[in-house]
């Protein structure tokens, strides 16, 4: 592949990921925001995984549709789990900062709480989109698998920051690369850190 086959190839990658980005927040919003969260951003590991396999997504529209149709009610009742404990952990920050001179202990604890939150919901999608578990499965999974993989919950939360750094410093990249490159980076990093898991499983049997 010579240099403009290769640049050529790169920018329409670009493109693509930017309209997956742009379809992400359009079917966030479709669902009043608040249902239409996670079966978006299912859509969109969903799609995300495929490039990384490899898989010919000939429509990206339609893919995106189809797993955000299928997957509404299954996603939303996670995504309504999530939204639950999340809303608990930021009350509890919140009490905490008020009264941070009699339970100044518990901040570290809480901390902890909110960091394993946060990897668990990035894991969680790619968990959801690999495996056919049941619902506390899910869950459990993508908390152990963030917790044993350390370099790989690393990268993702590097990502993560680069992603707020870049955002900070150009806002007007949020439409375009914020969702679908973080999708990228997670379900890379999950990726590598399911094919370990899997040797493990094969050295010990």
């Amino acid at each position: 592949m010579g240099g403009w086959e290769k640049f050529n190839h790169f920018a329409i990658m670009m493109l693509k990921i930017a309209y997956v980005n742009i379809l992400w927040i359009s079917f966030t919003l479709l669902g009043l925001g608040v249902l239409g969260l996670f079966p978006s951003t299912g859509a969109m590991f969903a799609i995300v995984q495929k490039w990384l396999r490899k898989e010919p997504v000939e429509k990206i529209f339609q893919s995106f549709w189809k797993t955000y149709k299928n997957e509404f009610i299954s996603l939303n009742k996670f995504g309504l789990f999530f939204i639950l404990i999340g809303y608990i952990l930021l009350y509890d920050f919140m009490f905490l900062q008020k009264n941070i001179d009699k339970l100044q202990f518990l901040f570290p604890i809480l901390l902890f709480l909110a960091i394993s939150y946060f990897v668990t919901l990035l894991y969680f999608f790619p968990v959801y989109l690999q495996f056919d578990l049941k619902y506390f499965q899910y869950i459990k999974q993508a908390f152990l698998i963030a917790a044993s993989s350390l370099l790989e919950t690393i990268l993702i939360l590097t990502a993560c920051m680069l992603v707020g750094i870049v955002v900070n410093l150009i806002p007007g990249m949020i439409p375009f690369f914020t969702g679908s490159v973080l999708a990228l980076a997670v379900t890379w990093s999950s990726n590598r850190a399911f094919l370990k898991i899997n040797k493990k499983k094969l050295i010990t049997q």
